[in-house]
């Protein structure tokens, strides 16, 4: 197998970076494709307390194992297969199975801060921001912590002026200078999403498609 396309996909919380990244995989079906997102790489915290866990800053840099993540892209652009964490949002710890990911012909990481790391960001082919207005990342939030990890709106609120706004503005926003694309209003820029997907389709080796 050729050496894989590496696309990044970054963006604050609720910027639509899992809505943008679910259309490329939609673009490209006919394309083998990995989807790596970065919150499976928590770090372990199998040795701390519930309440020592629920103090974690999930937004910043240190909160991640971007060693593990890096080589297992390496792996992977070795055609070696990997077992990818799962993090259990609810315990704040990384649950105890894993996820098997075989090499393929394109391979999407998506995560706040995966521009952040040097490491990282040149594994990337292409990168991608998405930009959207602040307002509209909080809403997003709310309702995904809501339904999806079972916070109360006071602690979603809390944990948003407190910790991630100000992460976002100190490591999230400044990576935007890295970005070979930007999309502002995430998913529903459906303009920039058709000239992205032409950039990367453009760089896809014709025997990587299928008719």
């Amino acid at each position: 197998m050729r050496k894989p396309i590496i696309i990044g996909v970054t963006g604050g919380t609720g910027s639509g970076k899992t809505t943008v990244t679910r259309k490329i995989i939609e673009e490209f079906g006919d394309v083998s494709l990995a989807y790596i997102p970065q919150d499976a790489y928590y770090k372990d915290q199998s040795h701390l307390t519930m309440d020592e866990r629920a103090l974690t800053n999930y937004d910043h840099p240190l909160a991640f194992d971007n060693d593990l993540l890096s080589d297992h892209i390496r792996q992977l652009l070795d055609g070696e297969s990997v077992q990818m964490p799962v993090y259990d949002f609810t315990q704040h710890n990384r649950a105890e199975e894993t996820i098997r990911l075989e090499p393929k012909e394109v391979i999407i990481i998506e995560g706040i801060l995966i521009f952040f790391d040097k490491e990282l960001r040149d594994l990337m082919d292409i990168k991608v921001f998405v930009d959207t207005d602040d307002d509209i990342r909080i809403i997003r939030r709310i309702k995904r912590d809501m339904a999806e990890r079972g916070r109360s709106l006071d602690s979603i609120i809390d944990m948003y002026t407190s910790v991630v706004k100000p992460m976002h503005e100190q490591f999230i926003e400044p990576t935007k200078k890295f970005a070979d694309i930007i999309i502002p209003e995430g998913g529903s820029n459906n303009v920039a999403i058709d000239l992205m997907t032409t950039k990367i389709r453009s760089i896809i080796p014709d025997d990587l498609k299928t008719d």
